[in-house]
């Protein structure tokens, strides 16, 4: 993907399921932290071959950095107002239930998200395993965040959960420790989905340490300061908001750290389309569609798409000296 991808337009449809495309090719509640409608009611260095903000973008369209906690935050740090729960909860990728967004809620709909355990293990020195309320033990934040999926859609959506990072350092890292390895239950009996002989379930992805350790990496347990549906990842998600939204995986059952990068599901299934790295990046297209402009949910027109999703502000210093056109 070193040169620049010819511009295609993105079906209304909103992209063809990648089970399609492929076939052809052979919280137990909300901590007491927050109430029930509380979420309701530095320029970036040069990376070798693109900058860090973008396609033009200037330092402003960046934002400002994210606060901790978003009490009462009714739109992003752009002015952005937030999509509506309902959005956020009925158009899901969600490939263990379906390929079709509209298809995900119901069929999710009795998915049992408790009792739930996540084992960390692999290059620690504390490796064990957590309960759903142990993790939830951990500072609760609120963040608003944009969600850029790599099909050139977006939503706002104001999350409840965690820094990666305190778990983390609960576990300890080794100095051998690179990366982080996530994986998803795998349940044939819940999640109809997996049957599908086209992937190779069950779900992985990964992040180098460094990425996992930024204070703006989370664990979700809650959107709207209600439990976090399950549909959009029950009862834990990673959300990595300036990376495209199929790097934050969903139902985390296992998290690994390891010396080697890890295998990822979608960079296993088509490395040519879907990198490591995947950070929003409108000056790299998909090679069947364009990045450069995105359609927000809700809205009829398209927008431009912001170099890390507009969040270079506070990342791009992790990427410095790296030819993003290649590591994309």
């Amino acid at each position: 993907m070193e040169q620049k991808l010819k511009h295609v337009d993105i079906p209304s449809s909103e992209i063809t399921p990648e089970s399609l495309y492929l076939s052809r090719r052979d919280w137990l509640k909300v901590m007491g932290i927050v109430s029930a409608g509380a979420l309701l009611a530095a320029c970036a260095p040069k990376l070798s071959g693109i900058t860090a903000t973008g396609s033009g973008s200037s330092p402003e369209t960046q934002g400002a950095p994210v606060p901790d906690n978003a009490h009462g935050q009714t739109a992003d740090e752009f002015g952005n107002p937030l999509n509506t729960f309902d959005e956020i909860a009925n158009y899901n990728n969600y490939y263990e239930f379906s390929t079709a967004k509209d298809a995900v809620a119901s069929l999710a709909a009795d998915f049992k998200s408790t009792p739930w355990a996540v084992e960390v293990d692999g290059l620690v020195q504390n490796p064990r395993t957590w309960s759903l309320d142990e993790l939830l033990r951990f500072e609760q934040k609120e963040r608003v965040y944009r969600l850029r999926c790599v099909e050139a859609w977006s939503m706002v959506i104001p999350w409840t959960g965690f820094q990666l990072s305190d778990l983390l350092a609960e576990a300890a890292p080794m100095a051998s420790a690179k990366y982080v390895e996530f994986t998803t239950l795998m349940d044939e009996e819940q999640m109809p989905g997996v049957g599908s002989r086209f992937y190779p379930w069950p779900y992985t992805e990964g992040l180098r340490l460094d990425e996992a350790m930024h204070r703006l990496t989370i664990l979700a347990t809650g959107l709207y300061g209600k439990p976090l549906p399950n549909q959009d990842g029950a009862p834990l998600r990673l959300v990595v908001p300036w990376k495209y939204g199929f790097k934050s995986i969903k139902a985390i059952v296992r998290i690994r750290l390891t010396e080697e990068r890890p295998q990822t599901f979608w960079n296993t299934i088509a490395p040519d389309e879907y990198g490591f790295y995947s950070n929003v990046n409108p000056e790299v297209d998909h090679p069947r569609w364009s990045q450069a402009t995105e359609r927000r949910i809700g809205e009829l027109s398209r927008r431009d798409t912001l170099m890390f999703n507009g969040y270079g502000g506070e990342v791009a210093g992790l990427y410095a000296g790296m030819d993003l056109s290649i590591n994309y």
